[in-house]
């Protein structure tokens, strides 16, 4: 079974959020999508200042067997992409949970939070095999 860290959150599409002390969020893949993905080979981004809404595709990984949308998990403006994946992607393998995040943001609200789901309500989803 997968690492599925208790403090943070998640969604649908197997994207984790941890909420920051200074009001931002951070974004990544879960274990479980990127060993579905496997090694990811490249990794795109959304540029810093870009504003996203919530659920919008906002960036891709690709593996040598698929590619994949990342989705934002709430709106907000982008105020960070990690720059090491541009020449590491396989950072997401690695440690997807640490050196492996995606980007950072800034909420436009902290409406929507609430909808993401508990570490316990991913590990039911994934077994469900949504």
């Amino acid at each position: 079974m997968s690492n599925i860290p208790d403090n943070l959150k998640y969604t649908q599409s197997h994207e984790w959020v941890r909420m920051e002390e200074d009001g931002s969020i951070t974004v990544g893949i879960t274990e479980h999508a990127q060993e579905q993905l496997g090694d990811l080979v490249f990794v795109e981004l959304p540029a810093d200042g870009e504003s996203v809404n919530a659920e919008d595709a906002c960036g891709v990984v690709e593996s040598v067997k698929a590619a994949s949308d990342i989705f934002s998990p709430i709106a907000g403006e982008i105020i960070e992409a990690n720059a090491s994946l541009t020449d590491e992607p396989e950072l997401v393998n690695q440690s997807p949970y640490e050196t492996g995040w995606l980007f950072r943001m800034k909420p436009t609200s902290e409406n929507g939070l609430e909808n993401l789901l508990t570490a316990e309500q991913y590990a039911e989803s994934i077994a469900d095999g949504e």
